[in-house]
């Protein structure tokens, strides 16, 4: 008997939920959710016990989990719209341990003797255990401009981090976006969950909305595991 998807497939969430009020990061406005048309509301336009909920979200692109395109940072990159799917689904996986690290600087000695080429690469730094805290917002982990190049000349297909940032947001030149976006190389920060993953072996998806002129929004970041090949984390 063939297996179903479902015994087949594990499915791991990455992503942070986006609630009201929540800083993803500090000078950033939270989101706003509210109802723009509430059950009560509705049912004067339908017939019978009909009604339906519509909401309303105001936010900055740069909320919770979210996918950075090459327009985010140069005017003339692509924008979501621009992004080809393959770029954002259903690329093969790896995943970087970096969470012993005692540095916050995270070198291209990391990613040394790994098969990059094509791979979503993944770095678990753990910093996600912070979100939700202020501790979030100080000293987190980043990868050196060294680092961005070595994973560009490595032809990385996209690369996520769970941290506040892929850069030291006390470097206003913010190495690691210029050079890894400069490559049309897609970066999602803000992850989740990533101790959940194995180390390679699984399949990377990070959708974002098709909006023209916008480098950034939220995505349902996730990873499938084919279970009959499943290694342990």
């Amino acid at each position: 008997m063939e297996p179903t998807n479902s015994e087949q497939y594990r499915f791991i969430d990455l992503s942070h939920t986006i609630e009201h009020g929540m800083i993803t990061y500090k000078g950033l406005p939270a989101p706003l959710i509210c109802d723009y048309w509430s059950r009560a509301q509705s049912k004067q336009f339908y017939t019978g016990d009909t009604e339906f909920h519509i909401g309303k979200i105001e936010m900055v692109a740069n909320t919770g989990t979210y996918l950075d395109s090459p327009f985010h940072r140069y005017e003339d990159g692509m924008d979501l719209s621009q992004l080809p799917l393959l770029s954002l689904a259903n690329l093969e996986g790896i995943l970087v341990q970096t969470s012993n690290n005692t540095k916050r600087e995270i070198s291209h000695e990391a990613f040394q003797g790994i098969d990059i080429n094509g791979k979503a690469v993944l770095i678990h730094t753990g910093w996600d255990r912070y979100w939700g805290t202020d501790d979030y917002f100080v000293g987190h982990p980043y990868i050196t401009k060294e680092a961005a190049r070595f994973l560009v000349d490595s032809r990385a297909a996209l690369i996520g981090i769970d941290s506040l940032n892929i850069d030291d947001t006390d470097d206003g030149h913010r190495p690691a976006h210029t050079i890894i976006l400069d490559a049309n190389i897609p970066i999602v920060e803000h992850l989740c969950g990533l101790e959940d993953l194995p180390n390679d072996g699984f399949n990377f998806f990070a959708v974002p909305a098709k909006v023209k002129g916008f480098g950034s929004f939220p995505v349902r970041a996730f990873a499938i595991i084919n279970q009959l090949n499943d290694k342990d984390p």
